[in-house]
């Protein structure tokens, strides 16, 4: 009851009083109950808003797929860089590879156009795991039908780091089996396994606690180009002569030599690099064996990097070696690829060529040695090489990659840098040189 009424002046002007002060409470209640309704009405249009926006991230999450690029050790950064160029997301360098994300179709893109990479996974499983079966039952749930016909052939490759499993042949069998197994519940038909070209390779990978399942969109590892027809002795992968010139700040333009070409890997890439010619091109892939492969949008990506490609004209690219037969093969190499008129080769020996410009970059694999004869003769080559790069080279950069850790000592001159690079299985460094006329020899205080 109000005041008025509390302290009413009589029974009439009591009721009066009432009902106005009642009719004032209902409409402060009609008030505060519109009020109400329309905070509730907004902080509903804002839970929807966020929920659509919810919907939206969910929908772009679902849409995003996740990848990882292998490449040799020690091109982890430079591969980083590449996946920016390509427009990939949320990317992790780890060790031999690259986590990286994006729509289905990136994985095309990245295949065709990488330098550095040697093989794109698609991850299609992530769990915990702590016995055999525990990976059986991870592969076995998943869709295998919607990823590819039961016709199509399979290999299962299995690699670990920390594993308590006793035996990775056993999980690999394991993965097989229940690839199979699942395919064969499906659809009727157990799918073959071909172990040398598979139409769909799978790899799995453990660590101590976490399975990992991939899809290879690759198939043929990315640095086998198809350009290379003859091979020298332990020659160079592709992507690996690729990641070289990349560490070694080369760009088109910029004079390059090789002195020490071999059958001319780091040529063929510093002329693709040169005329903007996807690595991919000319090859096939795993990826177009899938059943969500969409050869149109292939085809459109096969004609944007066509058009890019620059006319084949000479280049300062400049390539050398004192064997006939290693020339030989240098050159069909080039001849093969069609870029015999973009690279200069001749016949010389390292030790008695001159500089093709004032300034440049120097990229070569020169020889280490394994037996003992050869250590020594190496010993007394590398002052010789020393030698010859201050004396004809003023002014340019020398990148030499070597398994031979006593070349830094006996070449006689000051490293500038020390890159751990891998060839293979085999341990290397990349040593730069930088040739600054009378300031790269070591002294001998120093040696």
């Amino acid at each position: 009851m109000c005041a008025g009424c509390h302290y009413g002046a009589g029974a009439r002007i009591a009721t009066y009083v009432g009902a106005q002060c009642r009719e004032v409470a209902r409409e402060r209640n009609r008030r505060h109950t519109r009020r109400r309704r329309i905070m509730l009405r907004d902080c509903c249009d804002e839970l929807d808003q966020e929920l659509q926006c919810g919907i939206v991230v969910s929908a772009t999450l679902v849409n995003m797929e996740k990848f990882f690029a292998t490449c040799p050790r020690g091109l982890e950064l430079a591969l980083v860089d590449e996946l920016r160029l390509l427009n990939a997301q949320d990317i992790h360098a780890v060790g031999g590879g690259v986590r990286f994300a994006g729509e289905f179709f990136l994985c095309y893109r990245v295949n065709l156009a990488s330098r550095l990479a040697s093989r794109i996974l698609w991850q299609v499983a992530a769990d915990p795991y702590r016995t055999e079966d525990d990976v059986f039952r991870s592969v076995y749930r998943l869709p295998w039908t919607k990823w590819f016909d039961p016709r199509c052939t399979i290999r299962v490759d299995v690699s670990a780091t920390k594993s308590p499993l006793a035996s990775l042949n056993f999980v690999t069998l394991k993965i097989k089996d229940a690839v199979c197994d699942k395919i064969r519940r499906l659809s009727g038909r157990r799918p073959d396994v071909d172990t040398r070209a598979p139409d769909v390779p799978i790899q799995g990978h453990l660590t101590d606690r976490d399975f990992t399942l991939y899809l290879d969109t690759t198939g043929e590892p990315l640095f086998k180009r198809g350009q290379r027809v003859a091979t020298g002795e332990a020659p160079l992968r592709e992507n690996l002569a690729a990641g070289i010139l990349r560490l070694a700040g080369w760009a088109p333009g910029v004079p390059l030599l090789d002195p020490m070409c071999g059958s001319g890997t780091i040529l063929l890439e510093a002329a693709n690099m040169a005329l903007d010619i996807a690595p991919g091109l000319g090859r096939g892939f795993a990826f177009e064996k899938l059943k969500n492969f969409d050869a149109r949008h292939w085809r459109e990506l096969l004609r944007q990097a066509t058009a890019r490609q620059k006319p084949k004209k000479p280049a300062a690219i400049y390539g050398s070696d004192r064997s006939a037969d290693v020339l030989k093969a240098a050159r069909e190499n080039l001849l093969a690829a069609g870029l015999e008129k973009v690279v200069s080769l001749k016949r010389a020996d390292v030790l008695e060529i001159t500089a093709p410009a004032k300034q440049g970059i120097i990229v070569t694999n020169p020889p280490y040695g394994v037996r003992l004869g050869e250590q020594q003769a190496l010993a007394e080559f590398y002052p010789k090489l020393g030698d010859l790069l201050k004396k004809q080279f003023s002014g340019w950069r020398a990148y030499l990659l070597s398994a031979d850790m006593r070349l830094p000592k006996l070449i006689h001159l000051a490293v500038s840098k020390r890159i751990p690079l891998y060839n293979g299985a085999l341990e290397c460094r990349l040593f730069e040189y930088k040739m600054v006329e009378g300031g790269m020899r070591k002294k001998d205080r120093l040696v």
